[in-house]
């Protein structure tokens, strides 16, 4: 963003695109892994959730388009640097995360749950039709 602060556009992607401070935090290690393998059972053990949580959040930072299957068969993902190669969104998204822990993690808590904003969003491609 050339003209508005630099934060406001790392808010924002937090805000329409993470559901969960466990998202966050898969994506964001998952992208500090560089071009490293995940499985849900590592990330899992990562982010203190069930393997089957951590396979959920995969799929959908998958669906999003943010991570990637290694393998046509799934099973491990890595970080999918083409959705950020021009905009560097993942480093400032780091470094407020790290700068404001408290702020994005209220900042995702009150967007009420996933199965609600997925539910407008549905909505609200119908309304736009």
């Amino acid at each position: 963003m050339e003209n508005g602060d630099p934060e406001d556009e790392v808010l924002s992607f937090i805000f329409e695109n993470i559901d969960t401070v466990p998202h966050l935090e898969a994506l964001l290690l998952i992208w500090q892994g560089g071009t490293g393998s995940w499985s849900a059972e590592r990330l899992a053990a990562r982010i203190y959730v069930s393997a089957h949580q951590a396979k959920a959040i995969l799929e959908d930072l998958c669906r999003r388009g943010f991570v990637s299957q290694d393998t046509p068969e799934g099973g491990s993902y890595r970080f999918a640097s083409e959705w950020d190669a021009q905009r560097q969104l993942m480093p400032r998204l780091a470094k407020t995360y790290s700068r404001n822990l408290i702020g994005v993690t209220r900042m995702i808590h009150s967007k009420g749950s996933a199965s609600v904003r997925e539910f407008a969003r549905a909505f609200q491609i119908k309304k736009d039709q």
